[in-house]
C-alpha cells in the first residue's frame, strides 16, 4: 500500500481528534524513522519524549521478550516477581519512598490528585469536599475530563463541559500569585517543571524553589509532572535537580518504557502515599510484570549508555547552535537539554508549514500553538545528527 491509502484508511475508519504529519512510519531505529516508501527521517519528536532511549533499543526489547515468553499479567490481585525489584530500584533513583505505578501519564496524574484529596481530608484536616488543588495557566496534564477541567487550552474544553471542581488557576512562573491563591483548603500544587505543551515554556530561576518554600510554609503538597521532562530530557534526571528542590509528589511516564509499553508512575513520600488503602485505587494492568521488567530495563538504559549526560551536552550545543541564526521572524529560541523551541513572532505563524518543510529535509517536528515549533530527539542522537538537524533548519529557513 501507498501512503495515501494508509492515510485514507485513518481518515474513512478512525477518528478526527489528531491531525499528525503526512507521514505513514513503518520502522524506526536509534534516532531514524522510515516510512512505507523507503524515506529516511530524523525523528525529532521521540514520541513526545517517549522514546529517549531510542527507537526499538534492543536490549529493550530483549527485555520484553524475555519477560513476554514467562509471564505479562497478573492484575494486583496477586504478586509477581518484576514488581518489588521495580519499586526498589525506581525509588533508589529518585530518592522515592514510594511508587505507585499505573499505565498512562493522564492516569498517573489523575492517581496524584486522588492522593492529595485523600491527604487532605485524613490529614491536613480540610473539611470533606472541599479540598482544593492550584494548577498553572497554559499548562498540560493529558485529556481526561477531570483534567481538562483545570485547562484554560479552550480546544481542549470547548463542548466537554460540565468540568471537574476544586482546581484554581494561577499564572505560571509567578510564585507570588501562587502564595496568593492558597487557603486553608489547599491541598496541593500541581506545576510542569518546562511547559512542554505550551511551547517549552521555562519559568526564571528560583521559581520551583521558591514555590518548594511557599509549600512548605503552607503545608501544602508540591506535585511535579515530570512526564516529559523527566527521566533525562532536560539533561537531568528530573528537572527539579536545577533548583536543587525534591517534589512530594512526582509524576513520570512515557520513556520510564522507552517507548515499548505504556507506563506511569506516581513518585511518593510516605506521608502522603499511604493514606491509600486497599481497594481505594488501582489498576488491572498497572504495576504489571511486562511493564515493570521493561521499565527496568529503560532505566538501566538511561544510565548505563549515560544518556542523561548526553542530552546535556548535545542539548547545550543544539541550542548553542540555534542562537547563533539571525532571523527577523524568530522570536525566541529557548530550551534546557533536548527539550528546545523555536518561537516565531505571531504575525509570522505558520509553524506546521516549517515543520512540513523540515520534512522534505528528512526531519520530523512538531508545532504547537501556531507558531511555535518543538524539538526534542531521542537522547542517544550524536553530534552530527544535532548537525543534520541544523542544517534541515538552515535550510528551511533560507528558501521560505
Amino acid at each position: 500500500m501507498q501512503q495515501r491509502e494508509f492515510i485514507g484508511l485513518e481518515d474513512q475508519f478512525g477518528a478526527h481528534n489528531y491531525k499528525p504529519l503526512d507521514v505513514v512510519l513503518s520502522r524506526g531505529e536509534g534516532v531514524w524513522v522510515w516510512d512505507v516508501d523507503g524515506n529516511k527521517y530524523l525523528d525529532c519528536l521521540a514520541a513526545y519524549s517517549a522514546v529517549n532511549q531510542g527507537h526499538c533499543h534492543p536490549e529493550i526489547m530483549q527485555a520484553m521478550v524475555k519477560q513476554a515468553e514467562k509471564l505479562t499479567l497478573t492484575s494486583r490481585a496477586f504478586r509477581n516477581d518484576q514488581l518489588g525489584p521495580f519499586y526498589k530500584e525506581l525509588c533508589e533513583l529518585t530518592n522515592s519512598h514510594k511508587v505507585l505505578p499505573m499505565n498512562s501519564g493522564a492516569e498517573a496524574v489523575e492517581t496524584a490528585i486522588k492522593t492529595v484529596r485523600k491527604w487532605g481530608y485524613t490529614v491536613k484536616g480540610v473539611p470533606q469536599d472541599k479540598a482544593e488543588i492550584i494548577v498553572c495557566d497554559d499548562n498540560f496534564h493529558g485529556r481526561t475530563i477531570s483534567i481538562v477541567s483545570f485547562s484554560t487550552d479552550e480546544n481542549a474544553r470547548a463542548g466537554f463541559g460540565p468540568f471537574t471542581p476544586g482546581f484554581k488557576l494561577v499564572p505560571f512562573d509567578d510564585a507570588a500569585a501562587l502564595e496568593a491563591a492558597i487557603t486553608e483548603n489547599t491541598v496541593a500544587f500541581l506545576v510542569e517543571p518546562i511547559q512542554g505543551e505550551a511551547g517549552v515554556m521555562i519559568p526564571p530561576e528560583g521559581y520551583l524553589k521558591e514555590a518548594r518554600t511557599i509549600c512548605d510554609r503552607h503545608n501544602v503538597v508540591l506535585i511535579l509532572d515530570e512526564i516529559q521532562t523527566g527521566l533525562g530530557r532536560t539533561g537531568k534526571l528530573l528537572a527539579e535537580e536545577y533548583e536543587g528542590i525534591e517534589a512530594d509528589l512526582t509524576i513520570i511516564g512515557k520513556a520510564l518504557s522507552g517507548g515499548f509499553y505504556p507506563v506511569s508512575a506516581v513518585l511518593s513520600n510516605t506521608e502522603v502515599m499511604d493514606v491509600l488503602q486497599p481497594g481505594e485505587h488501582g489498576s488491572t494492568f498497572g504495576g504489571n510484570p511486562l511493564a515493570c521488567a521493561v521499565s527496568r530495563a529503560a532505566l538501566k538504559v538511561l544510565f548505563d549508555e549515560k544518556l542523561i549526560e548526553n542530552s546535556y551536552e548535545q542539548g547545550k550545543y543544539f541550542l548553542g547552535e540555534l542562537r547563533k541564526i539571525s532571523d527577523p521572524r524568530i522570536k525566541e529560541i529557548r530550551g534546557r537539554g533536548l527539550m528546545v523551541a523555536i518561537e516565531f513572532h505571531p504575525e509570522v505563524g505558520g509553524a506546521r508549514a516549517y515543520c512540513n518543510k523540515l520534512k522534505e529535509q528528512g526531519v520530523l517536528a512538531k508545532d504547537t500553538h501556531e507558531n511555535i515549533i518543538r524539538f526534542a530527539p531521542p537522547l542517544v542522537i550524536k553530534r552530527e545528527e544535532v548537525d543534520q538537524i541544523l542544517a534541515a533548519i538552515k535550510q528551511v529557513l533560507a528558501a521560505s
